[in-house]
């Protein structure tokens, strides 16, 4: 397993964009705590909360096109997706940090990502997601996966772990906390969530390339 110290990306703003890009160019994927400012990150929570309140989150499905179907036994959230053009003062600081890095993306790696898609995800306790990848076998559009954590004061012992599987049989795993951003390639990399003992909130999508 990699060391842990140096798993993690510490910082904000355009030094921390530029060490994901270097972390996914060398090692398909980045690890990246603080990436958005608290008070943001607090605020993209208390929105999920509000919708899942107004009952707008509502079970994810898995599978594509006329194979979706809803499938607790393998996936356990509730979403609801983020729209594009939203006057939300925290969603808009989110869409301009993830400009910023697909602009960084594109230009150091090629990717050639176009737009992102994403959406909020609340998982009730004893819940996760079973292992996956997010690219499906007939449609290669997605290209760079994004997880950002909205989990106030996560401890280990809650659990909830994103588990990335790696090469030759190794594993990460990520704890949930608050502010942190997960990226990797969406082709490379299936992973997991963990059962957490308490409920998990993230902002979770993909950048896509054109068809």
């Amino acid at each position: 397993m990699p060391n842990s110290a140096d798993l993690f990306i510490s910082g904000v703003g355009a030094d921390a964009i530029a060490r994901v890009v270097d972390r996914i160019a060398t090692r398909g994927y980045a690890v990246a705590p603080e990436f958005l400012d608290q008070g943001v990150v607090a605020a993209l929570r208390a929105n999920a909360l509000r919708f899942d309140r107004a009952g707008l989150l509502l079970p994810a499905a898995v599978g594509h096109g006329a194979d979706r179907v809803e499938r607790t036994d393998i996936r356990g959230d509730r979403i609801h997706w983020l729209e594009e053009a939203t006057d939300d003062p925290c969603e808009r600081s989110l869409q301009d940090a993830l400009e910023a890095l697909r602009l960084a993306v594109n230009r150091e790696l090629q990717l050639g990502l176009f737009g992102f898609e994403g959406h909020y995800a609340i998982y009730p306790a004893g819940t996760g997601y079973a292992r996956h990848r997010d690219r499906f076998r007939d449609d290669d559009a997605r290209v760079l996966s994004i997880v950002l954590y909205l989990n106030d004061r996560w401890r280990n012992e809650d659990g909830g772990m994103l588990r990335l599987h790696l090469a030759r049989g190794r594993s990460i795993d990520v704890i949930p906390q608050e502010g942190t951003l997960v990226a990797f390639l969406s082709d490379r990399f299936a992973h997991e969530v963990l059962p957490a003992r308490r409920e998990r909130y993230s902002i979770a999508g993909w950048f896509r390339r054109r068809a």
